[in-house]
């Protein structure tokens, strides 16, 4: 369980302020049409993060404990840097076609831009961390959900109301606190 909840409170408070995240406002205002860009963004977040968690659980089928935690130290470090870099969407990253129904645009625009974006990232290190697949990628996508729905429901209020900055150094004191939990992992070992 504590994979579950981890992985749902780490990528909950890095999504805050995160492209995707700016994405779902930005669908939310185009479209006006709340519950297919919820179910859209459910939809792309379980393939891109069951996607990305596999590779994390193919990861530590290739590289040996030791390396394995190294890996995780200078990734959780690495993360923990990456979170104070505020993030932009690219227009090109929101162009979807006229004749796309929102649920089909959602899925399309959010999975393409989940590509290589911190939680995505997050998920591949944390399924490597943990060897505990599902709970992983059902953590990180409900965590994915509790930042992204409230977004599309209430819009642009709720993102002014967040202190972004305050959540981002939250988010990488906590990348920071796994990177040397896994040091001391291996210091004790």
């Amino acid at each position: 369980m504590s994979a579950f909840f981890i992985s749902t409170g780490v990528v909950a408070l890095a999504e805050i302020g995160d492209k995707t995240q700016l994405l779902a406002l930005l669908l939310a205002a185009r479209f006006r049409k709340p519950l297919p860009i919820v179910a859209g963004i459910f939809v792309a977040t379980i393939v891109n993060h069951a996607i990305a968690g596999s590779l994390g659980a193919w990861l530590i089928t290739l590289v040996s404990p030791d390396v394995l935690r190294w890996v995780l130290v200078a990734s959780f470090i690495g993360m923990a840097v990456w979170m104070l870099i505020p993030d932009k969407i690219d227009e090109d990253e929101i162009r979807i076609r006229d004749g796309a129904g929102v649920f089909t645009a959602t899925v399309i625009a959010f999975f393409m831009a989940e590509m290589g974006d911190k939680t995505q990232i997050a998920t591949v290190m944390l399924a490597a961390k943990y060897d505990a697949l599902f709970a992983v990628v059902a953590g990180t996508t409900v965590g994915m959900m509790l930042a992204n729905a409230p977004a599309v429901w209430i819009g642009h209020k709720a993102a002014n109301v967040l202190p972004t900055r305050a959540v981002h150094i939250v988010s990488a004191c906590l990348f920071a606190g796994l990177g040397v939990a896994a040091a001391m992992g291996m210091a004790a070992a």
